[in-house]
């Protein structure tokens, strides 16, 4: 009796061919669920939402830190990339830190539980490298004042990424608005100046 061909079923196991396309939807993923859900939404939800069985995601990502680091060194290549540019200044690096906490709301608390994880120390030095860029080149063309130092940026991006993960999303804009009139107020050349 002749066999039949097989069909192949979209949910048959690729193995190993499988795993970058995986991994790419377990992060889409997890945007989605601790975005909605919050840090403390189902690991499970993950794999569920991302169409991959329980092995992959852990496979990928071991615990709850593992994906978080991924989903931040996304955010954090991007910023590199969107940092470059010399034209770029530090009101555009604050825009572009109020999106990304838009679409990584729910990771930040995973990332505050971990901050001495070597994994997320490892992204904090990466994002550090940006400031000390950017902000060296806009002191050179006297947009900020030389008071400024990167543990000020990084600083003020943390506070402002964590208030906006904290607004009602109709009220995002606004506060966005205040919080960078009054980091541009203290970065100001000669803002930090002593009076006398």
């Amino acid at each position: 009796m002749p066999t039949q061909p097989r069909t192949v079923s979209p949910r048959t196991n690729r193995g190993p061919a499988a795993g970058p396309e995986n991994r790419r939807a377990l992060i889409a993923a997890a945007r989605e669920i601790y975005a909605d859900d919050g840090p403390d939404a189902p690991f499970s939800a993950v794999a569920k939402r991302a169409g991959v069985g329980q092995g992959s995601l852990y496979r990928h990502f071991p615990d709850r830190t593992a994906l978080a680091v991924a989903v931040y060194e996304e955010n954090i290549t991007e910023l590199e990339g969107f940092a470059r540019p010399e034209h770029v200044t530090l009101d555009d690096l604050f825009d572009r830190a109020v999106t990304q906490a838009t679409s990584s709301m729910g990771f930040l608390a995973l990332i505050e539980r971990d901050r001495r994880d070597p994994r997320v120390e490892a992204l904090g030095a990466r994002f550090r490298e940006v400031v000390e860029s950017l902000l060296a080149r806009e002191q050179a063309a006297g947009r900020l004042g030389e008071h400024v130092e990167p543990e000020d940026v990084t600083l003020a991006t943390g506070m402002l990424a964590t208030e906006i993960s904290h607004t009602d999303p109709h009220e995002r804009p606004a506060v966005a608005r205040r919080i960078r009139v009054i980091f541009r107020n203290a970065f100001a050349p000669g803002a930090g100046r002593p009076t006398h």
